[in-house]
């Protein structure tokens, strides 16, 4: 068997788990210490996250969408191939590392994206962009981690609880969309997505993306209205408590 090869670590800001990104022939992957976050032949549940989202925003021509985590591309490319050619796609990749290695041993699986016009990536925290002003996004995607708990870095707890799915719900735009991606089930996690404002459906989705092999948890929260509805003074709040 051919054996894997260490390309390149990238630091994590603000401290956290180093990433370290590996090769073996012509298959790529994401390291945080031992465990794998990501696989260039194992994208399916990444496609799907932005392939599910875009097909419920096909009433949005206009569509702005926040991804967060730029990996290995895949949500990017199906975010891309799911909208219009007026929608935009903001990045928020935090490892300036990850965005060299998608313009470099990596450019061959990005194919080129990181060139739309539609796409703005940016070296950034996604929770800030999140915070940034209300009613700014359709969709939020999130893909930070390996699921809703920091597993690379523990500041990344804060977008999956309560007060930070509110101020995900306070970012998006009425009939919007938070899209989460998960290694494995998290019963705990989905009852906030519902007690925070959102009508949630939970889909597994093979990895591999043919059918076959270990399944992710693609999660989809609709933002409802009336019922546990945030105001923005509460966001507000929240905000600068953080």
């Amino acid at each position: 068997m051919i054996p894997w090869v260490h390309l390149d670590t990238g630091s994590v800001p603000g401290g956290g788990t180093d990433l370290r990104l590996m090769r073996r022939g012509d298959e790529f992957a994401i390291l945080a210490d031992t465990i794998e976050l990501m696989n260039n032949r194992r994208s399916g549940s990444e496609v799907a996250l932005a392939a599910l989202t875009c097909a419920r925003l096909k009433d949005r021509p206009r569509a702005r969408i926040l991804i967060g985590g730029l990996g290995m591309g895949f949500t990017l490319r199906a975010a891309l191939d799911g909208l219009g050619p007026e929608a935009q796609v903001v990045v928020a990749e935090l490892v300036p590392a990850v965005i060299a290695w998608a313009r470099g041993p990596l450019a061959h699986v990005f194919a080129g994206c990181l060139d739309d016009p539609r796409v703005d990536l940016q070296e950034a925290d996604v929770n800030r962009l999140i915070q940034a002003g209300p009613d700014r996004y359709d969709a939020i995607l999130l893909d930070v981690d390996n699921g809703p708990e920091g597993l690379m870095r523990r500041a990344n707890d804060r977008l999956y609880d309560n007060w930070g799915l509110k101020r995900a719900r306070w970012a998006l735009r009425p009939g919007g969309i938070l899209g989460v991606w998960s290694g494995a089930p998290d019963r705990k996690f989905k009852g906030r997505l519902q007690r925070s404002g959102f009508a949630v459906e939970e889909m597994r989705v093979h990895a591999s993306g043919r059918g076959s092999g270990p399944k992710h948890v693609v999660w989809l929260g609709l933002r409802t209205e009336g019922a546990g509805e945030t105001s923005r003074t509460e966001a507000g709040r929240s905000r600068a408590a953080r």
